[in-house]
């Protein structure tokens, strides 16, 4: 068994550093739909909307610094392209989107997809007793869940 520099299994930890980079790429899938729907939503919703959707990208590039500097901190080097990007990607992609609830409904979904890659990695990161990964991906789940929780209220489904 090969120990890296930060004292984790150098197998286990390539691992979930690809991980990673799954949830980095459809991170930054999902920052840009955040962009798009605060730069064109439109209606009577419009003021709520615009402000809710701006501190939600805000917060989706700051984990996206996070989970690149983590995948740093593991060794592997983070993607950085949109081809790559694209190619990993499970969340959906909005485009051209205006409404109100079909926003609200991307942000479901493509927070339904995060949380289920942030839950292979936790349990990755478990078995690879990787605190730093375990925490971060605690945090992402813990707030995105919440998240969910109120756009769902909004929309006035239940979970």
């Amino acid at each position: 068994m090969t120990l890296n520099s930060i004292g984790l299994e150098t197998e286990k930890t390539m691992k979930i550093a690809n991980e990673l980079n799954t949830l980095l790429a459809n991170f930054q899938i999902y920052y840009q739909n955040l962009r798009g729907i605060h730069w064109n939503i439109k209606g009577k919703r419009f003021f709520d909307l615009h402000a809710k959707f701006e501190e939600l990208y805000n917060d989706a590039n700051i984990k996206v610094d996070e989970i690149a500097e983590r995948i740093l901190t593991l060794g592997v080097t983070p993607l950085h392209t949109f081809e790559d990007y694209t190619s990993a990607a499970k969340v959906p992609v909005g485009k051209n989107i205006s409404e109100d609830e079909k926003a609200v409904q991307l942000i479901v979904a493509s927070l339904t997809e995060l949380l289920k890659i942030e839950r292979l990695i936790l349990a990755s990161s478990d078995e690879a007793n990787d605190e730093g990964t375990n925490s971060m991906m605690s945090d992402f789940i813990t707030e995105q869940e919440k998240t969910v929780w109120m756009m769902k209220a909004w929309l006035d489904e239940s979970i």
